[in-house]
C-alpha cells in the first residue's frame, strides 16, 4: 500500500485539516503600487525548484523590462527564497514567511517589480513584498493535501463486478485493471478509509481477494 498526497478540493470555509498543509486550487494574483513602483504578485502550485525556476523564466520573459522577479518556494520539504537583486532579505525571505504563516506546500509567490524613481528603503520593501503576496492569497482557493493509500488486489471474474460497485461506493479511484487468469485492480482512496473498504471486500469476497505490495509505501 503506497502513501502520497493527493489534493481534494474544499469549498470556502474550509474545515479543519487536522494540522495538514495546503495548496492552491488555481493561480491567485494582486497588484499592488508604493510610491510609483508596481509589484505584481502570483501564487501558484508547483512540484519543486526546477518548476519554480522555470516559471521565474518565463515571468522575466514575460516582463523584460521588469526590474526585478523575486520569488519564494515551500516544495516537498524544501523552501527557497531569492530576491532578484533587492536588498538581501527584503523581498524572497518576507514573500516565504508568509506562505509559512498560511501552513502551504508545492507553492510558489512570484513578485515582479517595475520600478517607479522613488527609493522604499529595507522596511518599504519588506512591507511591499509581504503586502503583495498577502493580498493574493487573500482571494486564493485553498486545497487541503489528504493523504491518499494506493492498492491494489487480484480476484475472480465472478467478483469484478462486484468489488467496482463497492469501489464506486467508497468513492475509490480505479487506477487500473488488467485481465489475465484473474481481474487485477488497482485503486486509490483516503488513506484513514483502508481499513473499512478491505474489511469489506474481505468479508464480501469470503478471502478470494488477493492483496497486493500491501507492504509498499512510495
Amino acid at each position: 500500500m503506497g502513501l502520497n498526497k493527493q489534493r481534494v478540493l474544499h469549498a470556502a470555509g474550509l474545515p479543519d485539516n487536522g494540522g495538514m498543509p495546503f495548496a492552491l486550487a488555481r493561480p491567485a494574483h494582486h497588484e499592488l503600487v508604493v510610491k510609483k513602483s508596481r509589484f505584481i504578485a502570483c501564487v501558484e502550485s508547483v512540484s519543486g525548484r526546477e518548476a519554480a525556476v522555470a516559471r521565474v523564466t518565463q515571468l522575466k520573459a514575460e516582463h523584460p523590462d521588469a526590474a526585478h522577479v523575486c520569488w519564494a518556494l515551500m516544495a516537498g520539504g524544501q523552501s527557497a527564497a531569492n530576491d532578484d537583486g533587492e536588498p538581501g532579505g527584503t523581498a524572497g525571505r518576507p514573500m516565504l514567511e508568509v506562505l509559512r504563516h498560511q501552513d502551504l506546500e508545492g507553492v510558489m509567490a512570484s513578485v515582479v517589480r517595475y520600478f517607479g524613481g522613488v527609493k522604499l528603503g529595507a522596511g518599504g520593501l519588506v512591507r511591499a513584498y509581504t503586502d503583495a503576496v498577502a493580498q493574493a492569497l487573500l482571494t486564493a482557493q485553498k486545497v487541503a493535501l489528504i493523504p491518499q493509500a494506493h492498492l491494489a488486489c487480484s480476484l475472480p471474474y465472478a467478483l469484478e463486478g462486484w468489488v467496482r460497485r463497492e469501489l464506486e461506493q467508497a468513492q475509490a479511484q480505479l487506477t487500473g485493471v488488467t485481465h489475465g487468469h484473474l481481474v487485477g485492480m488497482a485503486f486509490e482512496l483516503p488513506e484513514a478509509q483502508v481499513a473499512a473498504l478491505k474489511e469489506r471486500l474481505n468479508e464480501g469476497g469470503r478471502g478470494q481477494l488477493l492483496w497486493l505490495d500491501e507492504d509498499h509505501r512510495a
